[in-house]
């Protein structure tokens, strides 16, 4: 069994290149899989490993000066969730593109995952899920709206262009983890929303705290790594991805005449080129050849 853990802690970093190589050796060290994203704002990732190595590295992580209230969440599955271990510099842990965005300065109310309901159920309240459309298509709290986003970098236009719809509401969000909703709260304050709200811990705090009998939640929750999604109790989902376009599908889309592994599916078929289509089928022979080699690759990884 491998212990997955989630975590992301705003703080700031005046030169995030120094952490990086001795953060990926220790990593290495201990067994680590997974990618953590390191910015001047701060640290975000999520990774896998024994019980003994993910309490290593994270008592590691907090060790880093400003970091010694990082939180996580956790999580397990079956099979090893990431192929590799990767420690990247980004401008953002999550990227937004407002540079006058800061979570450390303020954000909106924080509510427990057990105080949820009572809240969106509230007539005055407007509940905006904050993910990509892909991750909305599988799963989302009932009534909540979708902005029908590609990228999180969307959103600031999406609220400019919607803004009018919620006069007079107060507004909740939620994102898979949490993360996002403290820049997309810290931006709503910054518009002149007064009072804006957000699942703390985000779906995954829910899924795992909130009993499946008196949940709000409709669907499967999208997570990145080779478990592709979790229901309640943050038990392993039926989905797979699609490895030519990343989105979800289920085993029963396998069997749609545009499926093809790892070259395409009925969501992208028509988004690509058949030179697209040439170089896919090429990464796939290379990643069986490579197996036929015996070299080792994640389980589920490029689908199989």
């Amino acid at each position: 069994m491998f212990t997955i853990a989630a975590l992301y802690h705003f703080t700031r970093f005046e030169d995030p290149a120094a952490l990086q190589g001795p953060l990926q050796t220790k990593c290495e060290s201990l067994g680590i899989y997974g990618s953590l994203l390191i910015a001047k704002e701060g640290i975000n990732g999520t990774i896998s490993g024994s019980r003994d190595g993910i309490d290593a590295i994270l008592a590691h992580l907090r060790s880093i000066p400003g970091c010694a209230d990082l939180e996580h969440k956790e999580s397990t599955a079956s099979l090893p969730p990431f192929p590799r271990m990767k420690v990247k510099l980004k401008k953002e842990i999550v990227t937004m593109g407002q540079p006058d965005v800061d979570p450390k300065a303020r954000v909106g109310h924080y509510v427990e995952a057990q105080d949820w309901n009572e809240l969106i159920l509230a007539p005055d309240v407007a509940v905006i899920d904050t993910r990509n459309d892909y991750e909305v298509g599988i799963g989302t709290f009932e009534g909540a709206i979708d902005p029908d986003t590609k990228s999180f970098r969307e959103f600031p236009k999406w609220w400019e262009d919607n803004k009018d719809r919620f006069h007079n509401k107060r507004i909740a969000m939620f994102c898979t983890g949490g993360i996002r909703c403290e820049k997309s709260t810290n931006y709503l304050l910054s518009q002149g929303v007064e009072d804006v709200y957000h699942l703390k811990g985000g779906i995954l705090k829910y899924l795992e705290d909130v009993p499946e009998a008196d949940s709000k939640w409709d669907g499967e929750c999208f997570v990145f790594d080779a478990r592709v999604s979790v229901g309640h109790g943050l038990k392993e989902g039926p989905h797979q991805l699609c490895y030519a376009c990343r989105r979800p599908i289920l085993p029963a889309d396998k069997e749609n005449t545009q499926y093809e592994h790892g070259v395409a599916c009925h969501q992208c078929a028509d988004e690509t080129t058949a030179e697209d289509k040439d170089r896919f089928r090429e990464r796939q022979k290379q990643i069986h050849l490579a197996r036929e080699r015996g070299e080792q690759h994640m389980v589920g990884y490029d689908g199989n």
